[in-house]
């Protein structure tokens, strides 16, 4: 009796598709993504950040431990595995929690301190995708570990700032706000508490569920119930203790100096309890949603367990920063690297610094500083090291004067110049070299 054929059923394109909010980066769309990294790498460069890579994987715990009492909630977003020996591993959901990990474990404060480092990572988060939220995402993100001063919120939001408009995007702005410390944001929470508690059957049912657990994911609800009771609840900037508003005041007159457009968003706080202070937003108004976002997170690293360590840190999300790039037919072009050396001798010269750096970056000339060492010789040294010969030197009596100090390292040689001719002496002299 013949065999009876057995038909073959053939791969059908279904088949064939990427996981759902995943998508395979075509040939074709390779310039765009190119063009990201290298704009990525050069303003990098120019502002001193260093190259930190970390697992794609780690320990499921890690993450628990940054979390803390969310992670119940938190933890469902996140693609999950065990390895053979039973240990709960975890796909990257964010790049500062594994930055902080690699700080804390390899010592990275005996490399620099404070530590500026960037990373290019692929995110996952296990959600429900839609436009602008996949479940597979790339991340360029800057981290400063290692100092509170708020100069450092002020490099991180320039450096991101610089990013966006080297990419060419248009009418960039910044959202602000300051999400209080430990001192002052129990009260402000005890505040929302209670005004949200009689309304609580005019919100949604997760904002009704957050009132008690989370009242900060109040003031985040786009549903448009919640929006409409937000508009007359306590907000954040009202609370503040005083080092916060010190801290916050600081960080906008350096927003102010180097001409960032801003707004304050009081409802701009963070979901985590690790995170405080400063907390930002970058949009064009071509695109809805934020290409964007950071902040400070004093609080991670005794989250994890270790001594307090302060830092701050921010991430442009690739796949919307294309996106908006995309809608607003612009094309970035990649900067140079550093060649010019800053030295600040007095706390007094610190935020004129900040300005007279952003003016060089942005007449494409990349500068180096090391803030945080305090005496001449030792700011110096750090210049030779790195193979810097012009040196621009800023004290106390140069702020006062509005001059600045150039010097040759090499030989020595130095001169004092009025701060207006700065950029101009500046690329003259590198010309020379």
């Amino acid at each position: 009796m013949p065999k009876k054929e057995t038909k073959i059923k053939s791969k059908t394109p279904f088949e064939w598709k990427t996981p759902k909010g995943t998508a395979d980066i075509l040939p074709k769309e390779q310039e765009a993504r190119r063009f990201f990294w290298q704009v990525g790498t050069a303003v990098s460069e120019l502002h001193d950040f260093y190259l930190l890579e970390t697992p794609l994987l780690e320990t499921e715990e890690l993450f628990a431990a940054a979390f803390g009492e969310r992670f119940e909630d938190v933890g469902k977003t996140f693609f999950t595995l065990k390895d053979r020996e039973g240990e709960k591993l975890a796909l990257r959901f964010s790049p500062h929690i594994p930055a902080m990990r690699s700080y804390l474990a390899n010592h990275l404060a005996y490399f620099a301190s404070p530590l500026k480092v960037f990373s290019w990572n692929p995110v996952f988060r296990a959600i429900d995708p839609k436009e602008g939220f996949l479940r597979e995402f790339r991340e360029w993100a800057f981290e400063v570990i290692g100092e509170a001063d708020p100069i450092y919120d002020g490099e991180i939001i320039l450096a991101t700032y610089d990013f966006l408009r080297s990419l060419k995007l248009k009418n960039v702005k910044l959202s602000i706000t300051s999400a209080g410390c430990r001192v002052c944001r129990p009260a402000f929470k005890q505040k929302l508490k209670s005004y949200y508690r009689p309304l609580k059957d005019q919100v949604c049912k997760d904002c009704a569920k957050a009132i008690e657990e989370n009242p900060y994911a109040l003031a985040r609800c786009e549903d448009e119930k919640c929006r409409a009771v937000r508009a007359d609840a306590p907000i954040v900037l009202d609370y503040l203790c005083q080092s916060c508003n010190n801290h916050f005041k600081s960080v906008l007159e350096l927003v102010e100096d180097n001409g960032i457009p801003y707004v304050p968003d009081p409802y701009l706080l963070p979901l985590n309890d690790y995170s405080d202070r400063t907390t930002f937003e970058f949009f064009v108004p071509d695109y809805p949603l934020p290409i964007a976002a950071g902040g400070r997170y004093d609080y991670l690293a005794e989250a994890l367990k270790a001594r307090f360590v302060p830092a701050v840190g921010a991430g442009v999300g690739m796949e919307r920063a294309i996106e908006a790039m995309k809608r607003q037919g612009v094309v970035p072009h990649p900067k140079i690297k550093p060649r010019v050396f800053f030295v600040v001798l007095s706390e007094q010269a610190k935020k004129a610094a900040l300005h007279l750096m952003n003016m060089l970056r942005e007449s494409g000339v990349a500068v180096v500083e090391v803030v945080g060492k305090k005496t001449l010789k030792a700011q110096l040294r750090t210049s030779d090291k790195l193979g810097i010969r012009l040196a621009l030197i800023l004290g106390q009596k140069e702020v006062f004067e509005g001059t600045i100090i150039v010097r040759d390292t090499t030989t020595g040689a130095q001169e004092t110049i009025v701060t207006d001719r700065l950029v101009e002496e500046v690329k003259k002299r590198l010309a020379a070299k």
